[in-house]
C-alpha cells in the first residue's frame, strides 16, 4: 500500500486488509479487493516464464556486474504515481531494462549502459477493412536504427470504447528496414484470429525500445473502426 500524506492523507495506491486505494477521472477512491480467476493464459505464462528466467540470470550475475546495476540505478529513475522520482533497486532495473530487449529479439544485457536518447514516432494511423482482411499501420518519421518499436494491439472491441489498458497484446516488432505503411495483417491474425467485425474498433500502441540500453519511451496510441 502507497500513501501520500497531507493533514492526514491526500491520496494512496494499492492494497492493505481487504481494500484497495486508487484513483480515476473522478478522483480517489477506496474499493473492496477482489481476488481475480487465475486463467493461466498462454501470454501469462510467458510472462511469468520470462520473470523467472530472468530472476535466474540475475543471481548467475558476478558480484561486479550486480555493484553496476546497482551503482545506475539513479540513472534510470521514474516518475511514480504520485509524480515523485524513485529509483528501482538494482535487480528490478535489470528485469525492467532485459523485459523490454527480450521483448524485441535482443539478448539480454549482463551491464548496463548508459541512458541514451530515446527517438519517439510523431504520428501513427491505423486502418483496418474487415472484407479484405487488411490493416495497416501509417507512422513518421522512418524509423532509426537505433531503436525498435513495440507493436501492441486490442482484440476487436464495440466502436463505443473510448480507453483500453489491460486489452493490449503484443503483436509486432517494427525496426529501421521496415517501411511505412506496415502491414499489420499477418500478425495481428496471428494473434487474434480475425480484423474483426465491421463497426467494430480496434486500437493500436507503439513503444519506441532502445536496442543497445533496453530503455523504452513513451507509448503513442490511436485507433481505428474496422471498415467493411
Amino acid at each position: 500500500m502507497k500513501m501520500k500524506f497531507g493533514a492526514i492523507v491526500t491520496d494512496g495506491r494499492g492494497k492493505i486488509g481487504g481494500h484497495v486505494a486508487s484513483k480515476n477521472r473522478s478522483g480517489a477512491y477506496l474499493r473492496t479487493k477482489v481476488t481475480p480467476v487465475n486463467p493461466q493464459q498462454p501470454d501469462q505464462m510467458v510472462v511469468r516464464a520470462r520473470f523467472a528466467d530472468l530472476s535466474s540470470a540475475w543471481r548467475g550475475l558476478t558480484e561486479t556486474q550486480r555493484a553496476a546495476w546497482n551503482a545506475a540505478v539513479s540513472d534510470y529513475a521514474k516518475t511514480d504515481i504520485f509524480g515523485d522520482l524513485k529509483n528501482p533497486t538494482g535487480a528490478q532495473l535489470y528485469q525492467r531494462l532485459n523485459n523490454n530487449l527480450v521483448n524485441i529479439g535482443q539478448a539480454a544485457i549482463s551491464v548496463p549502459l548508459s541512458p541514451k536518447a530515446i527517438p519517439t514516432m510523431e504520428s501513427i494511423e491505423l486502418a483496418a477493412a474487415a472484407g479484405a482482411g487488411t490493416m495497416t499501420l501509417t507512422y513518421s518519421p522512418a524509423i532509426p536504427a537505433t531503436v525498435a518499436f513495440l507493436v501492441r494491439a486490442t482484440p476487436a472491441v464495440s466502436a463505443g470504447v473510448s480507453f483500453v489498458k489491460s486489452e493490449y497484446r503484443q503483436i509486432a516488432v517494427i525496426v529501421t528496414a521496415d517501411a511505412s505503411p506496415y502491414n499489420l495483417a499477418v500478425e495481428y491474425e496471428a494473434k487474434f484470429g480475425d480484423i474483426g467485425p465491421a463497426t467494430s474498433k480496434v486500437f493500436v500502441q507503439v513503444v519506441p525500445i532502445v536496442i543497445a540500453t533496453g530503455q523504452a519511451g513513451p507509448a503513442l496510441s490511436t485507433s481505428a473502426i474496422v471498415a467493411a
